[in-house]
């Protein structure tokens, strides 16, 4: 392993050094650490967060299993005693994007251009994990290529990352540490993976938790609701990677697309999530189709495919904090139900709770101060007493939920103003939920 000093302005992904596999990778335990080095985390680029924050390249795999390297950013807060006992965050960002700008290991860093990246954005939710004293992982789960809706690999790259930081010296970790996981939308989506995998592929990690919110349990659903309407850029461009990944959609693009539809899947693939989102609003793949877009969909091998990417037939065995938006605009709510309950016939412990009154990108902030104090009751030891289901009016209402949102402008004005993120005192009250009438 080699250590190294990164202080200047970032490279693209695709010209960094720092990512080139080195020779004999391949023969490595999954989680080694291949490479380290310091960088200096920024707000959208711009406002250095003063943190203590390192990148690491590590060996994993991709989704048949063939070696690949990885990349994950861990961090401590500023000024943390890394011989102090503390858990383990692996938060995975809704990268949702091919385009490299938006890999977290890029547009975390000061000096990076990813404007439109929602990882951006989601660091201030990450430094409230960080002022609470846990050390975090952030894992670039969708791997070198941009792999967006892909199955399995996120699990891969997400455990493999956790490895990793177990294992490098500078945070203070062990074997034993205990290790929460949380993700949202397409987040969620690489959290589900990560849970699904971990006890047959990472089974020696503590994994005591997971939070997965508006996880997407079924990205052919997801597709074929947004497809055509206002977020028919985030479905192109989970199309503009399956094309790469399975040879029957291969196909589909080479016989049965129209010029006009590989510009558009090309766009999405250079696009981030907000850019795409604005700019291939109302676009229909099948209207570039030389056959109808169902007949194509339910050809043997492209409906094989679509039941590959669903979520829910591994079963995670930790206990698990689901929250979804009744209104969700983009993740419909059969789809986590669906999700849920094949979770619970395999036999997982499952807490799952719909918002009434939030939508798609109102609920992540939201449920921050809630999904947060869930997993510290995780990383505490305590047992989940709240298995089931509930439906609420919002999950911010309760008094619990307001002082959270309260230390969350806390933390914003700390983050938008550089000050330093060090760890304050962890709440100890458990969240009370409460129910709607």
């Amino acid at each position: 392993m080699t250590a190294e000093v990164f202080d200047r302005k970032p490279l693209l992904p695709s010209n960094d050094p720092f990512l080139r596999p080195p020779k004999g990778f391949a023969g490595k335990p999954a989680g080694t650490i291949l490479r380290s080095r310091i960088v200096d985390v920024a707000l959208l680029g711009l406002v250095s967060q003063q943190v203590s924050a390192w990148q690491l390249l590590y060996r994993s795999c991709d989704m048949h299993g063939a070696p690949e390297v990885a990349i994950t950013t861990v961090l401590l807060p500023q000024g943390a005693d890394p011989a102090a006992d503390r858990p383990l965050l692996a938060f995975q960002t809704a990268m949702d994007a091919v385009a490299e700008r938006c890999s977290p290991s890029y547009a975390l860093r000061r000096g990076s251009h990813a404007l439109g990246s929602i990882t951006q954005l989601e660091w201030l939710l990450v430094a409230n994990a960080l002022r609470r004293g846990w050390a975090v992982t952030i894992a670039d789960h969708e791997g070198p290529h941009g792999n967006f809706g892909a199955p399995r690999e996120p699990g891969y790259r997400g455990l493999d990352g956790i490895r990793a930081a177990l294992n490098f010296t500078p945070l203070g970790l062990h074997q034993d540490t205990r290790v929460a996981v949380w993700g949202y939308s397409g987040g969620g989506m690489a959290s589900s993976w990560l849970v699904e995998m971990a006890p047959t592929y990472a089974p020696e990690i503590d994994i005591v938790g997971a939070v997965l919110g508006a996880p997407v349990g079924d990205p052919g659903q997801v597709f074929s609701r947004l497809n055509g309407g206002r977020y028919a850029g985030l479905p192109a461009i989970v199309i503009a990677v399956l094309r790469r990944l399975y040879p029957a959609l291969g196909t589909v693009f080479d016989n049965d697309l129209a010029p006009e539809g590989h510009r558009l899947i090309a766009r999405a693939e250079r696009a981030t999530p907000l850019s795409a989102i604005a700019g291939l609003s109302n676009k229909n793949v099948g209207a570039y189709l030389t056959r109808p877009l169902d007949e194509v969909l339910s050809a043997p091998d492209l409906a094989a495919m679509l039941d590959d990417l669903k979520l829910g037939y591994a079963i995670p065995t930790c206990p698990l904090l689901i929250l979804q938006p009744i209104h969700d605009q983009i993740i419909h709510m059969d789809g986590i139900d669906a999700q849920v309950d094949r979770y619970r016939r395999g036999g997982a412990t499952v807490t799952y709770v719909r918002d009434r009154l939030s939508e798609h990108f109102s609920l992540l902030p939201l449920a921050t101060p809630v999904s947060l104090n869930w997993l510290a009751d995780r990383l505490a030891g305590q047992p989940v007493s709240d298995v089931g289901d509930s439906t609420v009016w919002s999950v911010a209402a309760s008094p619990a939920g307001l002082r959270g949102l309260l230390e969350m402008v806390v933390t914003a004005t700390k983050v938008a103003l550089g000050r330093p993120l060090t760890q304050e005192a962890e709440p100890l009250s458990r969240v009370r939920r409460d129910r709607a009438a």
